[in-house]
């Protein structure tokens, strides 16, 4: 069983043992003499704190000002706060519980519900952070736009696909060198990123105003009268501020991705908490602090990055300079986390036999050259498809992404919940409460569903139609991997139907997203 599941070591000494590359990507992750592909605490922290804050920290103000007033936003973040930490804590369990299971996300839903749903949850993993690389493309553009007035616009024209390609492939350049390599780089990154963020909560401080983050509590009328509580106006303004907050927190498990290349699961563990904590406070303050200042209307019909834009009317030319080099910064370095982070699932994919085997190749670094080149290409298809793009590019990225990782974290407290009812003995040996495990699979299954229910039908209906394109690569990696399967044995009876139903809800949904869709 241990060579069928995402266990390193087992893979490397099954069916894949005998080809050299896969041979070689094993090696790399079981850490063996060679120590470049382990990464410690400090570089699995960094990596999980650069990974969320990226570009979208620098338009926060602005992408939840538009949708919710100072009160809405705070149950807002009360409930993505505690839903988040449930999920976080899942995967802080799972990592204890199934130390072996060390591929990533969707080794918990191959290991949970089959191969099938393994490779849904990989495919979409991968595919859903490649939007995200996207959404960086188009914000480094459009911040480029403000030094090069004109030249780039909104971040999606044709001198910024251009740009973003630019950018791309010397990304695709050094991811090349490797993980420990990426992680290295890190470190530098997030503390450059974090400063001016830092930066602008000291300066906010400074301004802040109690009268004014109270005065419109609930929300505006539109006769510019104060609204009172209801929980129809403030459900609405929450629910429709949850992608933006999910969007934020993609990459709290960047160390879960990467825990076959650290150096203990406990270090796993330890950096996934400590980055969702400091990554949390950091959001709430950036999201609230500037309605002490400015009125929900005055910043949520802000240009992005909105940060960059209270900065130059509250303190000057300097705060605006400063906020514009650090989204270009805080950008180019999450862009180069998530291409070392979402290369590596490919290649783990393909040790399972859910992915086609030339994803097993990996160069002298250890980095995944098929699993890069298959990111990069992806990446590049999609921003010249951005160019089509009819309104805010930057939303319709985040929305896509937001969307297409639903299902991974979904299947991944499901699994949680499995185990911890079925293996009762289990928890016992790793020293956890199974009442706690149970308790925070169940939250944390709620929870996912509620996201499912916030994203709404037209980013839904693209997801199928972009599960529906990756499933020949499935189809091709199982007559691979297995030579002289037959086609009925590709899929158990249940998956035939699934697979049948995520062809015709995707050809769907591409008469949905032509008709109603943001392309």
């Amino acid at each position: 069983m241990a060579a069928k599941t995402g266990n390193v070591t087992g893979t490397a000494s099954g069916g894949a043992a005998t080809d050299v590359t896969s041979a070689q990507g094993s090696a790399v992750a079981e850490g063996n003499a060679n120590a470049r592909g382990r990464v410690g605490f400090v570089g699995l922290y960094a990596l999980v704190v650069s990974a969320m804050v990226g570009g979208g920290v620098f338009s926060l103000p602005q992408n939840m000002a538009q949708y919710a007033a100072p009160g809405a936003q705070l149950i807002a973040w009360l409930i993505t706060g505690v839903g988040m930490w449930f999920i976080v804590d899942m995967f802080r369990l799972l990592t204890a519980a199934k130390p072996e299971l060390s591929d990533g996300l969707y080794t918990y839903a191959e290991r949970g519900f089959g191969r099938f749903i393994g490779f849904l949850v990989a495919y979409g993993y991968w595919i859903c952070n490649c939007f995200s690389i996207i959404a960086y493309g188009v914000l480094v553009m459009s911040t480029l736009n403000i030094f090069f007035p004109g030249s780039f616009e909104s971040g999606n024209n044709l001198a910024s696909v251009i740009g973003a390609s630019v950018i791309l492939w010397i990304m695709y350049i050094i991811a090349k060198f490797g993980i420990k390599t990426g992680a290295t780089i890190n470190v530098v990154g997030t503390i450059c990123k974090i400063v001016p963020v830092l930066v602008f909560i000291v300066a906010l401080l400074t301004i802040f105003k109690g009268a004014t983050f109270v005065h419109a509590f609930w929300g505006t009328a539109s006769s510019g009268e104060p609204l009172k509580f209801s929980f129809s106006g403030v459900g609405s303004q929450v629910s429709n501020s949850m992608l933006v907050t999910l969007w934020l927190f993609i990459g709290m498990e960047g160390a879960v991705v990467l825990s076959g290349s650290a150096r203990s699961p406990k270090d796993v563990s330890r950096a996934t908490t400590a980055g969702f904590t400091t990554v949390l406070v950091l959001y709430v303050l950036v999201s609230l602090l500037p309605l002490g200042v400015y009125s929900e209307q005055d910043i949520g019909g802000m240009s992005n990055p909105s940060m960059s834009v209270i900065m130059q009317r509250s303190f000057g030319t300097w705060g605006e300079v400063m906020v514009n080099i650090g989204v270009i910064v805080s950008v180019l370095f999450s862009w180069l986390v998530w291409l070392i982070m979402i290369s590596q699932m490919p290649l783990y994919a393909a040790r399972d036999g859910i992915f086609p085997r030339v994803c097993l190749r990996t160069n002298k670094h250890g980095a995944p050259t098929t699993g890069l080149l298959w990111s990069a290409l992806v990446c590049q298809a999609l921003f010249i498809a951005c160019y089509f793009v009819q309104g805010d590019a930057w939303n319709v990225m985040i929305s896509i992404t937001s969307v297409m990782s639903m299902p991974c974290y979904l299947l991944c407290c499901l699994y949680l919940c499995k185990i911890a009812f079925r293996e009762r003995d289990l928890w016992k040996t790793r020293g956890i409460s199974r009442t706690h495990a149970i308790v925070t699979g169940v939250v944390s299954v709620l929870f996912a569903l509620f996201l499912v229910e916030s994203a709404g039908l037209q980013y839904l209906m693209i997801a199928c139609v972009i599960f529906a394109i990756g499933l020949p690569i499935f189809i091709i990696a199982r007559f691979q991997h297995n030579p002289g399967i037959k086609v009925c044995e590709l899929l158990s009876r249940p998956g035939w139907v699934l697979f049948a139903l995520i062809i015709v809800v995707g050809i769907c949904g591409i008469f949905y997203t032509l008709h109603a869709g943001p392309f």
